[in-house]
């Protein structure tokens, strides 16, 4: 894995949460990627982003550096190849948090979440932890969506929920912000899983280390360049993931309630 050494961050941050890092993974985006960091700073001027690349063959990371050059709150971190979306934001996390930022944020590269809505989200950080831009909370809003993805998300997160006990609408929504101090607090060595169970496996490692999460109504929007990297396998990985930690949640309570009963038949008279 390469990266940029030479460009340092500024040092003004948002009012209430400090230095903000907005991470922007990208595979085969040379049609978005101009477009999205653009809309970026003009929404959100003190923050700075970094387009993780994952080597794409289309020249994407070339209008990264391109970006870069011309504007010092953009930086570029070059990966050796397609390794996944989780992978980028851990990696995007490590250099975010190498470099004393206080938030790092989430976002897709493709534009189907709404740079305008990150000062909504900025702001919440403010009090918060962990903010997710959710699409199934009140006042948020879905476009241009196929039913068929409209119902695997509203299913596939409310399995989420349910199998491991979550107040979290939106588990799978990959617009975020996190403090640092969250990160840290994370076993992020574990976390081996990309697409929607990244996703997940954040927010269950949030919730389980005690963050506060808030959700925040966004408008999210179907692509309109490019292709989606959404897949079978990537639905199948969240599924029996999502299944697992449940299995393993419930397990564990089942244990530490076997003890708490056995230390209490001990102590009695």
């Amino acid at each position: 894995m390469v990266q940029r050494t030479d460009i340092r961050p500024t040092v003004t941050g948002v009012p209430g949460v400090g230095r903000v890092l907005v991470v922007i993974p990208t595979y085969n985006e040379a049609d978005n990627v101009a477009a999205i960091v653009g809309r970026v700073r003009a929404a959100a001027p003190q923050v700075e982003v970094l387009v993780a690349d994952d080597n794409s063959p289309d020249g994407t990371g070339a209008i990264a550096e391109d970006l870069a050059r011309a504007d010092r709150r953009v930086h570029v971190l070059h990966r050796e190849g397609k390794q996944g979306l989780g992978a980028a934001y851990l990696a995007g996390f490590g250099w975010a948090r190498r470099r004393g930022f206080d938030a790092v944020v989430e976002m897709d590269a493709d534009g189907s979440h709404a740079p305008e809505d990150l000062p909504a989200l900025l702001a919440a950080a403010a009090h918060a932890d962990v903010v997710i831009g959710s699409r199934w909370t009140r006042g948020a809003r879905v476009v241009n969506w196929p039913l068929r993805r409209l119902l695997l998300s509203r299913c596939g997160n409310l399995y989420a929920r349910l199998a491991l006990g979550m107040p979290v609408a939106d588990a799978t929504g990959g617009y975020r912000v996190y403090r640092s101090t969250v990160l840290d607090a994370l076993d992020l060595d574990s976390v081996c899983s990309q697409g929607y169970s990244f996703q997940v496996e954040l927010s269950r490692l949030a919730h389980r280390a005690g963050a506060r999460i808030v959700e925040v109504p966004i408008t999210f929007a179907e692509r309109e360049r490019g292709d989606s990297k959404m897949s079978p396998l990537i639905v199948a990985e969240a599924l029996w993931r999502i299944t697992g930690w449940a299995v393993r949640d419930r397990r564990g309570a089942m244990r530490r309630g076997w003890r708490a009963a056995t230390a209490g038949q001990a102590r009695w008279p």
